[in-house]
């Protein structure tokens, strides 16, 4: 099937796998709006469209620290654990509608104890939305696995304690980890020994990287961290030159390490300037394990079917792009090979069949 021929409702039928979507980036604006009554926190506007199209310009400013600034008013209605169920089950609901049948979604707990929740009753209490929002959806005929990846925020000194939280959850819906928040001045190296701690409990994680500093971001996630994928990861082109790969990036695209990329995201973050341009393409072109993702549904005013319309229309995708980083999405889903291996061959493959 041509590019010009995949219209949206046919996109939005298509099975789809994301890997990297923040679960504070990604409420429903209506939500956001009642919940914030509830516990007296000031929006910007208690208008469910205007504050969607509040967070989609605020977010649009070009700078990864401003983008991230957006993220106040999301986690103010987080605090509690009712806030945290209708969130989770919302979140899961809607990958569903969105024909998700795969998702990894990450948080920081840290960021959620501000009500007087502990780290383990905001990880038991989201796995609990989480699970009824999965029950929903298998009911209603749509049903969507969901893992869990435990994030640290690079910049704060909880990153060890994420990461235990990681490993002590790792049987109850969580399936890896990551680091998150301001990338630039804050290198993963920091946090070696979260990271080696992982690894000696065999807890796979990725690492945010390649999106606002560059190539040694990346080569610290992957050489001294030992990331098994990388977030975004755009910037891995600066080290190809006129087609020909230099030895971090051959590393990457040899070794299969997928690249979690976001589209959207990256335009209003300044780390791609055009959908058309975005590195995915390239990328996809020349091998690598590119993946599709949202990153942020609310911040960025994205889907994963509005995500695929964009690289249709814009980057003349066509449905076997858009089956290939599908089935890259599930080969590096942090669950065990073959239920994997059982999801590509159930799901995806004939859900592409058109």
């Amino acid at each position: 099937m041509s590019s010009t021929r995949i219209d949206t409702d046919t996109l939005r039928r298509l099975p789809k796998a994301v890997l990297h979507d923040h679960l504070d980036g990604g409420l429903r604006p209506a939500t956001v709006v009642e919940l914030a009554d509830e516990v007296g926190h000031t929006l910007p506007t208690t208008d469910p469209d205007e504050l969607a199209a509040w967070y989609y310009e605020a977010a649009n400013s070009g700078d990864l620290v401003r983008y991230i600034a957006t993220f106040e008013h999301t986690l103010a209605v987080m605090q509690s654990r009712e806030g945290l169920l209708r969130t989770a089950e919302e979140y899961v609901l809607d990958l569903a509608a969105d024909g998700v049948v795969y998702a990894e979604v990450r948080y920081a707990p840290e960021l959620n104890t501000n009500g007087g929740l502990t780290l383990p009753e905001v990880v038991e209490t989201v796995q609990e939305g989480l699970a009824a929002g999965m029950a929903k959806a298998a009911a209603a005929g749509t049903p969507v696995r969901v893992g869990t990846l435990l994030c640290g925020m690079r910049m704060f000194d909880r990153v060890r304690e994420a990461a235990d939280l990681a490993v002590a959850f790792r049987d109850a819906g969580v399936v890896g980890f990551d680091i998150a928040g301001a990338e630039d001045g804050f290198p993963p190296a920091d946090h070696l020994a979260a990271f080696e701690h992982l690894r000696r409990e065999s807890v796979p994680f990725t690492i945010h990287a390649g999106e606002a500093h560059g190539l040694p971001s990346i080569h610290q996630a992957l050489q001294v961290c030992g990331a098994q994928r990388i977030g975004h990861g755009v910037r891995i082109t600066e080290d190809i030159v006129d087609g020909k790969l230099g030895r971090l990036a051959g590393w990457v695209r040899d070794r299969r390490v997928a690249l979690e990329m976001c589209p959207t995201s990256n335009l209003q973050t300044g780390a791609a300037t055009s959908i058309a341009e975005h590195p995915i393409t390239a990328l996809k072109e020349l091998g690598f394990r590119v993946t599709l993702n949202t990153d942020n549904r609310l911040v960025s005013g994205t889907t994963m079917t509005r995500e695929m319309s964009l690289l249709v229309a814009e980057a003349d995708w066509t449905l076997e792009d858009l089956r290939t980083v599908t089935v890259n999405a599930v080969k590096s889903a942090f669950i065990p090979f073959d239920e994997r291996k059982a999801l590509i061959e159930d799901v995806v493959m004939p859900g592409y069949a058109l």
